[in-house]
């Protein structure tokens, strides 16, 4: 990555009054993680030809908003860990994670707000209008666990509003500092959507596919809160009748414990062959990624550092 934003978000001092608002902050953003929205600020910026080290405030901006976002989901979706260590509302409690991830927030607003003032304009409702659909993109996904008519279409435009939104806000804005012309504003935007449903695919698959030494995480956490994944849309889709019942029965259950529903519904998945199903589609965006990517009016050699992360994504396992 052409800006280093670990170092920059270790520069920061959370260590402030009061410090059940402060500490929490620093606790989140220095837990790790991919740090990827900063990534495609910064890879978009230098494919355009600007010093990416001129937008670390906007890069910034993208990743404590994204961590904020990270912050509550844990707590609606009351989950345990995340990278190997207690979630905030574990840690300290629920008040003080709605609270620091407000603080997070408003904070993201006030690095933004550090760029030169001529690309206000065009920064502050761009990320404004994402924030919205980011939360937007949150209560869908919160009210398809009540639920049982949720079709693959609305999953896919949760997850464009849930994920896809933010990653495509990043690369933009990249763009937008760099210089860009509107149709490459466009075109990169796209990309950053077909990015985004693709990797929320890939989360989809991972939650009950990966492992918890590899992510971090309790695996099956979205079996066991009902969450209408694409494996399970799918699934539900495919099934007889027989394991559609099952299904149905498994997820609803009030006596099986919680090792036996991820089982069940695992094995249900691999006898509809659900896991071939999701990879095919993932690839399949990534495969949309690719031709937007040829079609920005840039030099292939610039296109470089960007098509390398893109292909990266495609083989991750966390």
């Amino acid at each position: 990555m052409s800006i280093n934003i670990e170092k920059i978000i270790q520069d920061i001092n959370w260590h402030i009054e009061p410090t059940n608002l402060y500490e929490p902050i620093g606790y989140t953003l220095e837990s790790g993680g991919k740090r990827l929205r900063p990534q495609l600020v910064a890879l978009a910026c230098e494919m355009f030809g600007k010093d990416p080290q001129t937008i670390e405030n906007v890069a910034l901006a993208i990743e404590i908003f994204h961590n904020f976002t990270l912050l509550h989901d844990d707590l609606m979706d009351n989950s345990p860990t995340r990278r190997n260590r207690p979630t905030v509302h574990k840690k300290w409690n629920a008040n003080t994670a709605i609270l620091s991830g407000d603080a997070m927030m408003i904070k993201s607003y006030e690095f933004l707000a550090k760029i030169p003032e001529k690309y206000w304009v065009k920064v502050f409702p761009l990320f404004t209008q994402t924030a919205l659909e980011v939360c937007e993109g949150q209560q869908l996904d919160m009210d398809f666990e009540a639920r049982r008519d949720v079709t693959i279409q609305e999953y896919f435009e949760m997850i464009r509003l849930k994920t896809a939104v933010l990653l495509a806000c990043s690369l933009k804005m990249g763009a937008i500092l760099a210089g860009a012309s509107d149709e490459d504003q466009k075109l990169i935007y796209d990309l950053g959507i077909a990015i985004g449903i693709a990797f929320q695919l890939k989360d989809d698959y991972l939650d009950t596919y990966g492992t918890f030494e590899t992510l971090g995480k309790r695996i099956g956490d979205d079996i066991l809160c009902h969450k209408k994944t694409f494996l399970l849309l799918t699934a539900l889709k495919d099934a007889n009748e027989q394991q559609r019942n099952r299904l149905k029965s498994t997820i609803e259950s009030t006596t099986q414990t919680d090792s036996q529903k991820i089982e069940t519904v695992t094995g249900i998945y691999n006898e509809l062959n659900i896991p071939n199903i999701c990879e095919v589609a993932i690839n399949n965006y990534y495969l949309e990624a690719d031709k937007l990517l040829q079609k920005i009016s840039v030099a292939d050699e610039s296109k470089t550092k960007l098509k390398t992360l893109i292909d990266k994504l495609k083989i991750r396992d966390k």
